[in-house]
């Protein structure tokens, strides 16, 4: 019997275990219970595992170690997007409640627009735990014009905000408030790298455990980017700002320990070579494109081992593209992990039940997890297209669109995935399988991402996308059966023309226009509303939660 820990270990809370409180809370009725265990089993169970026996005995002995650390992001995480974490079970014994709160990092329902599924519990503050809780987007914008000495380190990635008596405004870096965390992550960081056999991930893990203590991050990516052979990988600190729904500044712990497959990695290597005429091609004016990718670029596949913090809350990431940094996109480039065995999971048990039931039937054959991973590995890919510094002077993308940057970006790369796969198939640089099989599985995936719901940046812009490709003719839909069926000559051209919206969009750094766009189009009408019902009465999950940890992995 496996409880859950504190931190990261935690999904795995069993619905017969007992639990108490000291100070008599009550147990729900049963048709709430009901209720929040139909909740719980919107997400299907999948146990990491990973092929070890390419590790030698030291690199095997890495892992735990790494976990360790993942496990202090895991308990960070939790004060950013709630709390106090112990506080809130105390209030709540009933296990399946408790198994739910796990899985949200908090009594708010990532699968439902954050709406509380504690209604006692309150509504959850825009900010989360990153500013605070009584400040207003006028007012941070007000102070920090009339205070532009402070105004970096108040929009910073890597500070809370908070406020003195007097109601003026200061910052604690994360490496402060969360010191003694960041401060076992490193030490774990330490133990590992002198295990290391391949030198650029012992030095990689060095940097990185430097950066935990400092905020300065940026040298640890280099490194990260340069390490080229290394068997483990593990991506580790405050990576995305999707918690952070009041400006999109504060980016929030995380981890994932992975295991490299040297052999898938290698077939995708040629596709990095691509970015800079796949830049040049894209149909928007030069000056939306008028940025270089980095040259240094890399695709990679990978098993899961271990999620943490803000990846392993809610719907769960299949792909990444790393760093962040904007400065680092463009001298270094990024890097692209493919997470196989996660993106397996999300197909076997999500993406073909929704085919057998939303796809016309003579169009089912062309949902195929070969074009599944493509379209995931050149969503990632996209992301280093594009623009990421404005041509209005309006600083970079992310500052300019704020807190509307991340439905933005996933928007983005989502439609430029899709382009890119046209345009390499144009080019015979892709030949296995079909280009339906692409806009298929594309659609197909739109149904399994909109069920997020606003709450995250991939739903709303899926949501975006659905509109709009409807409205262009890039599907139809059969009323006598509820399926839908994709027209491939309607959605390139739509496919063509969402993509210059949002690569326009993004080189002006026009928030309205943004706001606009997610408020106009990223909705969910009626009829897809009711199809997405026939989703969730069929039991089809909407995501997967992990069972994980180093004693799932043996020898």
């Amino acid at each position: 019997m496996r409880i859950a820990a504190t931190t990261g270990t935690a999904l795995f809370l069993l619905t017969t275990m007992a639990c108490t409180t000291g100070n008599g809370a009550s147990r729900a009725s049963s048709d709430e219970m009901s209720a929040m265990q139909r909740r719980v089993d919107q997400y299907a169970s999948f146990r990491l595992t990973a092929d070890l026996s390419r590790l030698s005995e030291r690199e095997r002995r890495m892992i735990p170690i790494l976990i360790e650390a993942a496990d202090e992001m895991d308990a960070i995480y939790w004060q950013q997007a709630y709390g106090d974490r112990e506080a809130l079970f105390a209030r709540h014994d009933d296990p399946v409640v408790r198994r739910y709160l796990e899985i949200n990092y908090g009594p708010w329902d990532r699968l439902d627009d954050d709406i509380p599924f504690i209604p006692e519990e309150g509504t959850k503050q825009a900010g989360a735990s990153f500013y605070p809780a009584d400040l207003t987007p006028d007012e941070f914008t007000d102070y920090i014009a009339a205070h532009p000495d402070q105004a970096d380190a108040l929009r910073s990635l890597y500070t809370l905000v908070r406020r003195r008596e007097d109601g003026s405004l200061y910052t604690i870096p994360y490496h402060d408030a969360y010191a003694a965390a960041t401060g076992r992550a490193a030490a774990k960081l330490r133990e590992a790298a002198r295990l290391a056999d391949d030198p650029g991930l012992r030095r990689y893990l060095m940097l990185r455990a430097d950066a935990l203590l400092s905020d300065e991050y940026r040298a640890s990516d280099i490194a990260w980017l340069d390490m080229k052979d290394n068997p483990i990988d593990v991506v580790i600190g405050p990576i995305e700002t999707y918690e952070d729904n009041l400006f999109g500044y504060k980016a929030a712990h995380e981890a994932y320990v992975l295991i490299k497959d040297h052999e898938w990695s290698r077939r995708l290597s040629r596709y990095a070579a691509l970015l800079t005429p796949l830049q040049r091609g894209l149909p928007v004016p030069d000056d939306y494109k008028s940025e270089t990718p980095g040259t240094d670029s890399d695709l990679n596949v990978y098993d899961v081992v271990y999620y943490a913090g803000q990846a392993n809350a809610g719907p769960k990431t299949i792909a990444i593209n790393l760093p962040n940094d904007e400065e680092v996109q463009l001298t270094k480039g990024t890097r692209r992990l493919q997470l196989r065995n996660a993106m397996r999971a999300k197909f076997d048990s999500i993406l073909i039940p929704i085919a057998d039931m939303l796809i016309a039937e003579d169009q089912r054959a062309y949902v195929t997890f070969d074009a599944f991973f493509a379209n995931t590995m050149f969503h990632e890919v996209a992301h280093g297209l594009g623009i990421k510094n404005t041509i209005t002077n309006r600083g970079t993308v992310r500052q300019a669109l704020g807190r509307h940057a991340s439905a933005i970006e996933e928007g983005k790369a989502d439609v430029l995935g899709l382009y890119m796969v046209t345009a390499l198939r144009d080019q015979g640089v892709i030949d296995a399988g079909r280009l339906e099989d692409n806009y298929v599985t594309f659609m197909t995936s739109i149904f399994r991402s909109v069920r997020f719901g606003a709450s995250s940046a991939h739903g709303r812009a899926n949501m975006v996308r659905f509109n709009f490709f409807q409205e262009r003719g890039a599907f139809t839909r059969d009323d006598a059966t509820g399926t839908y069926r994709v027209d491939f000559d309607r959605m390139r051209e739509a496919m063509a023309e969402l993509s210059r919206v949002i690569l326009t969009l993004q080189g002006d750094g026009d928030i309205d226009r943004a706001a606009a766009l997610l408020s106009e189009q990223g909705v969910v009408g009626p009829a897809l509303q009711a199809d997405l019902d026939r989703l969730a009465q069929a039991g089809i999950p909407v995501d997967i939660i992990f069972e994980q940890g180093p004693e799932l992995l043996g020898g």
